[in-house]
């Protein structure tokens, strides 16, 4: 089998050993073997970096903003065949992947427009005689670590606007998902990107993600992942004075009120909780519901579930895919004996089920009768797995939907502007939604939370600059 190699400096590269990638929906399926790099080849990935940084950094910003389009407009034409990739290696359905891919091409395509829009100030001075420029230039050599459940999305907001202002990039996948990167890799290769302005280097994080969070050649690092290796990303960085911009999970609440159309709360929640197998740092992981409404919410909640076809992800009329692989089902798993354990009632799914092909198959599970300290309630599970939470009124909704150490997402579904408008000002987390999922944002705004979910500048959107540029504050005797 063809080993898909590292892009170092310009050039395709073995490393000291393959990965091989596993269709978790079909585990007989094996999509392809991946190199791992080695350390010695993440420095060269990052000598490569630092040398073509100058040139790249200096560049015209109608080059790169060209550069951007062309990359986002070949994701775009093969959008069919990376959609699949995506569904086959991460299991999320073809249409899901599909969209993703779809955003991935706009992602670049924004920010072949953005760059072109950069703004600096002109200023007067407060002695006489003196000028004042304020400028936005690139950081340098920025290391890029990727989650699994968004392969080619979360990759591109992270890419696109890192080229797009001037730095240079290596770039580690997810161990789990290396075709999307690869496929992406091979896009942004063929666009004509210069030589060492772009590298790709595969393997795990405890070795190629731990060098380049420690490289000293490496001026920043953006992380999406967990929270407990974000903490020590963190910690590395700041002994090093490295930039970093980390988003760490949500323990996501939709709070469904009293007034809440009962067909709205009903999409906003099963699409929130389950679609994407749940695997999104968005999910609505905790339903806040008010007494007068609970029962027939819980009700209608469980029979859309029953409606939820879960199966092999590239098959017609899937709702739900595969979980991502037999780790991440057995933590699933757990979190729901431990549901059982604390007292919790599991009123529909949670259950492995046998397809056709074998495959990690799990029906999305919903809890009621929880109580807001049980595990399942505090703790990420990023999963298929709900829990309902009863509140009196909404001002009790509100305190329970902030009673946790994440902020990254928030939702409510009500009639009420009242209510809304209070949600939107108090909710304690980078984004609210109002009468939709908490999971799904758009490209062209930032995108990012508070407390425990999110530390640095935001991602996405014209706000991307704030990372992946520094400022220069420049005098001039007039």
């Amino acid at each position: 089998m063809t080993i898909h190699c590292n892009y170092i400096g310009g050039e395709w590269r073995e490393g000291q050993g393959t990965i091989a990638n596993i269709n978790p929906s079909d585990t007989n399926d094996r999509i392809g073997e991946y190199a791992e790099a080695s350390p010695a080849q993440l420095d060269e990935a990052v000598a490569a970096a630092r040398q073509a940084f100058p040139a790249w950094s200096r560049s015209g910003i109608q080059s790169r903003s060209e550069l951007l389009d062309r990359i986002g407009q070949m994701i775009l034409d093969r959008r069919a065949q990376l959609g699949e990739l995506l569904a086959r290696e991460e299991g999320k359905t073809l249409p899901e992947a599909t969209g993703e891919v779809v955003r991935a091409g706009q992602i670049f395509r924004f920010f072949s427009g953005e760059i072109l829009q950069l703004r600096g100030e002109l200023q007067p001075s407060v002695r006489p005689g003196l000028e004042v420029s304020v400028t936005r230039e690139a950081l340098g050599v920025i290391g890029l670590i990727t989650p699994w459940n968004f392969p080619i999305a979360i990759p591109a907001w992270k890419i696109a606007p890192a080229l797009a202002y001037g730095n240079c990039v290596v770039f580690k996948p997810a161990e789990l998902v290396p075709g999307s990167a690869h496929a992406l890799a091979q896009i942004i290769a063929e666009a004509g990107v210069p030589d060492g302005v772009f590298n790709l280097v595969m393997g795990p994080g405890r070795v190629i993600g731990d060098a380049l969070v420690n490289h000293p050649q490496v001026d920043a690092i953006s992380f999406t992942g967990s929270q407990n290796t974000g903490r020590r990303i963190a910690a590395v960085a700041a002994a090093r004075l490295a930039k970093v911009q980390l988003e760490m999970g949500g323990k996501n609440p939709l709070v469904v009120l009293d007034d809440a159309d009962l067909d709205t709360a009903v999409e906003c929640a099963v699409n929130g909780a389950f679609f994407s197998t749940g695997q999104r740092c968005t999910a609505s992981s905790r339903l806040i519901v008010t007494s007068g409404i609970h029962d027939r919410f819980v009700e209608a909640v469980c029979e859309r579930m029953k409606a939820l076809v879960t199966d092999h992800a590239l098959k017609a009329g899937t709702h739900i895919g595969p979980v991502v692989d037999e780790r991440q089902l057995k933590q699933d798993l757990d979190y729901i004996d431990i549901g059982r354990g604390e007292g919790a009632t599991l009123v529909c799914g949670g259950e492995r089920v046998e397809r056709e092909t074998p495959g990690f198959y799990l029906t999305p599970a919903l809890f009621t009768g929880t109580e807001p300290q049980m595990r399942i309630n505090r703790e990420e599970i990023f999963g298929p797995v709900a829990t309902v939470i009863r509140a009196d009124d909404y001002e009790q909704a509100l305190a329970l939907a902030n009673d946790t150490e994440f902020g990254l997402s928030a939702g409510i579904v009500t009639r009420s502007l009242k209510h809304a408008s209070h949600f939107k000002a108090n909710a304690q987390a980078g984004m609210v939604m109002v009468n939709v999922p908490t999971a799904g944002v758009d490209y062209h705004v930032p995108f990012g939370g508070r407390k425990g979910s999110s530390y640095g500048a935001r991602e996405q959107g014209s706000y991307a600059r704030e990372f992946y540029t520094t400022v220069k504050t420049a005098y001039t005797l007039a």
